[in-house]
């Protein structure tokens, strides 16, 4: 992080220094306002209160409100590359003209997104989906992914039962094995060429084969309840 600029500008005499000065003041409170959110995103939650995020990131409440008026504006910067890059893979997967490949790369990209990127996984996918200004984003990504699963049916490699419904419970599936950073990579490619193989139909060519396994062991897999 860069050094933190003093909130006095030399007196020069010159308003360009001082004002420049003043922007960098602003450009460093703004970048610490928004990793300590994610980091208490990450840690408590989106609805943690603000005043504890204008808290920890050293600055005061009156200022943290004029970066950032609302919490779905604060939201929306300290998550919009994470967005912007699910917007980019469905444009992806709908500029491909092997409906099927689309499908499966689609599937592959994002679960290898959430291995990679469990913070926002964790902070967003599952607290606010209907809470934060994502609204138009979040509804062109869902339009992406139903077109994309049309196409895979349409081109007959896709079989008929699925619903586009069943990707969040792929996305969920592999939010379960990507808990530890260790084996996260191996145990999501894993899942996810199983979960391929179940939807596939129609097949042209032989399977691929599996990704080696993740090295879990079976004292890692999840207890049932006793009794």
């Amino acid at each position: 992080m860069p050094s933190r600029v003093s909130h006095i500008a030399p007196v020069t005499g010159d308003p360009a220094v001082q004002s420049s000065g003043l922007r960098s003041d602003a450009e460093s409170n703004r970048r610490r306002i928004l990793e300590t959110a994610r980091a208490l995103f990450v840690s408590r939650g989106i609805d943690v209160p603000m005043a504890t995020i204008a808290r920890h990131a050293g600055v005061g409440v009156a200022t943290l409100y004029r970066r950032f008026p609302t919490r779905e504006a604060l939201v929306t910067a300290v998550f919009s590359d994470e967005f912007a890059a699910c917007s980019a893979i469905v444009d992806d997967a709908l500029a491909d003209e092997d409906a099927w490949r689309a499908f499966r790369r689609t599937i592959e990209t994002v679960c290898a997104s959430q291995a990679q990127d469990r913070e926002f996984n964790d902070a967003v996918l599952s607290s606010f989906p209907d809470a934060v200004g994502f609204d138009r984003e979040r509804l062109r990504i869902e339009e992406g992914f139903a077109e994309v699963v049309r196409r895979a049916k349409a081109a007959g490699r896709l079989r008929e039962d699925f619903d586009v419904s069943d990707l969040s419970l792929v996305f969920m599936a592999n939010r379960g094995v990507i808990g530890d950073a260790a084996t996260a990579p191996a145990a999501s490619r894993r899942l996810v060429a199983h979960l391929l193989r179940s939807f596939e139909t129609g097949r042209a060519e032989p399977a691929r084969p599996l990704p080696p396994p993740a090295p879990l062991g079976l004292g890692r897999l999840p207890r049932t309840p006793e009794g």
